[in-house]
């Protein structure tokens, strides 16, 4: 059920590989164990439409919302968070002068969610087939 949605505005592609980024931030949540392989969707999103601080173009923001279901303690919590940004520093580097990070983690109410996951099946095969 974990969702990362990476949401940068579109500069940020001239000085980082989004791809590279959305990798990276998935093998950051797998590394944690709190996020199955079968359930977690990683994805980036660009924003042409912004307005940062003072407008200055050389500005860029990346925001990660990481979107789990109920039932980790806060402990859990605060290391994926954790574990997530610190990926992200690593990432960016010396990059991050003028770029504006969050991680941020949103609960998933299981009450007020229709899920369905055919993937289970399909990826607990292919590592049988390895």
């Amino acid at each position: 059920m974990p969702h990362l949605i990476i949401e940068y505005s579109a500069n940020v592609a001239d000085v980082a590989d989004v791809q590279k980024l959305v990798d990276v931030m998935h093998d950051a949540a797998l590394a944690t164990g709190t996020a199955a392989l079968d359930a977690l969707r990683t994805r980036a999103v660009a924003r042409d439409h912004y307005a940062i601080a003072d407008r200055d173009p050389s500005n860029k923001f990346i925001a990660i919302s990481a979107r789990l279901g109920a039932g980790r303690s806060d402990d859990e919590i605060d290391a994926f968070v954790a574990s997530l940004a610190g990926a992200l520093d690593e990432f960016l580097g010396d990059q991050q002068k003028t770029i504006m990070l969050s991680v941020e983690y949103q609960e998933i109410d299981p009450a007020r969610r229709i899920n369905k996951n055919n993937l289970r099946a399909v990826v607990a095969d292919r590592s049988k087939e390895s």
